[in-house]
């Protein structure tokens, strides 16, 4: 059954994959590291705002994610 709940771990488990993605290993091999938006000046394509994005999520979530994940893992833990 789908529910709030379920919808919660989908946005934790698709922020944490966001969050884990390296730019130098990944992002950068297909062309969505920071600089190549930066280096065509392309900075209003929609390309170019998720590759803000998804700095965005790796810079500012690093520390509220790592308070969810706890709080999931313990959630779990104790009520299975």
């Amino acid at each position: 059954m789908f529910g709030f709940g379920t919808l919660l771990y989908v946005t934790l488990l698709l922020l944490n994959a966001v969050a884990i993605l390296n730019e130098e290993r990944f992002l950068a091999r297909i062309g969505w590291a920071r600089n190549s938006a930066e280096l065509y000046g392309d900075t209003e394509s929609v390309k170019a705002k998720l590759i803000n994005l998804i700095s965005a999520v790796r810079t500012l979530m690093r520390i509220p994610l790592i308070a969810a994940n706890v709080v999931v893992i313990v959630y779990a833990l104790v009520l299975g």
